[in-house]
């Protein structure tokens, strides 16, 4: 843990830099800040300013603490890829960057199409866990964590390099679709990335993998 005590301080303070931003421009920032976009990218849900300006990132930086120290105390944790490691460090710091950014710029009066900011956001994010996520091996933190997967070292192997090409393949289509909106598709790309590895699993267990 102390040998990532760097790292950890300085993605944390990351994820609340969007604090300095919002004090920085408390008196232009309105009272009631849209903080949740419909797939038409008009606003329906609103928080006070003090919630969104220190609420949502104080929010990200507990999910961020949470993720990283579940990981670090994972007693598999050499199994986790180092640079998948990586990405458990840097996707909340980055989320926060990007999503309360937009929102105070928003806020500000810029046009801002958070629809497409969060497709887009969500397809990158998908596209890189699918890049790493074959070269992680068995461990109780980051993967497709499923009884036949843990119990079977070929089974967790196979069902991660078919998922890391799901994985990908859906990231590809949450980024094209930022451009066309179409809300059930992204439905469709979740419940296939959730589904597939399981069924693909259980269907090797079934074999005997």
């Amino acid at each position: 843990m102390k040998q990532y005590r760097k790292r950890l301080i300085i993605t944390s303070i990351i994820t609340i830099l969007p604090i300095l931003v919002g004090i920085f421009f408390w008196k232009q920032l309105p009272d009631t800040i849209a903080t949740h976009f419909g797939s038409n990218n008009a606003a329906d849900g609103w928080s006070s300013k003090a919630s969104t300006v220190f609420g949502l990132p104080l929010f990200l930086l507990v999910i961020h603490l949470f993720c990283v120290c579940v990981t670090l105390n994972d007693p598999k944790k050499k199994n986790i890829g180092r640079m998948m490691l990586a990405v458990i460090f840097w996707i909340v710091p980055v989320i926060s960057i990007v999503s309360n950014g937009s929102i105070l710029a928003y806020a500000l009066g810029m046009q801002i199409d958070m629809t497409m900011i969060v497709s887009i956001m969500m397809g990158i994010l998908f596209i890189v866990l699918g890049n790493y996520m074959s070269k992680n091996q068995q461990n109780y933190t980051v993967g497709i964590k499923i009884p036949w997967t843990l119990s079977s070292e070929e089974n967790w192997n196979k069902t991660h390099r078919m998922s890391s090409w799901l994985f990908i393949i859906g990231g590809i289509l949450f980024c094209i679709n930022g451009f066309f909106k179409m809300t059930e598709v992204l439905f469709v790309v979740i419940i296939l990335i959730a589904v597939v590895p399981m069924v693909y699993s259980f269907v090797l267990y079934k074999k005997g993998i």
